[in-house]
């Protein structure tokens, strides 16, 4: 079964950093496209990074050049490395991935930052 278990968030003060794990099973890690998406109260769903399986990655207008995704295929597990962080950047940030037709989401990992 398809198990994604994001890790890594918390309370941090604005400019600080925080990285992001994502550690996957059940999936054929190395050939599949990896999300990060973020969820704000009140607000959608919306796509932070990708990553795709031959490394090629997208952002988010909001978060390039601050924030970096990453994979290590050895591990299963995917990174969302978070620089510069301000309050907008609060939310649930979830793992995602769409595996044989299927979208799979992690349970979500709570990251604040405070002003």
């Amino acid at each position: 079964q398809v198990q994604l278990v994001e890790s890594g968030g918390g309370l941090v003060q604005s400019g600080g950093s925080l990285r992001l794990s994502c550690v996957t099973s059940g999936i054929i890690f190395s050939y599949s496209a990896m999300d990060w998406y973020r969820q704000a109260p009140g607000k959608q769903r919306e796509l932070v990074a990708t990553i795709s399986g031959a490394f090629i990655t997208n952002y988010a207008d909001s978060v390039k050049g601050r924030f970096t995704i990453s994979r290590d295929n050895g591990k299963s597990t995917v990174y969302l490395g978070m620089n510069s962080l301000n309050p907008e950047d609060t939310a649930v940030y979830y793992c995602h991935t769409l595996y044989r037709a299927r979208h799979y989401w992690g349970q979500g990992t709570q990251v604040t930052v405070s002003s």
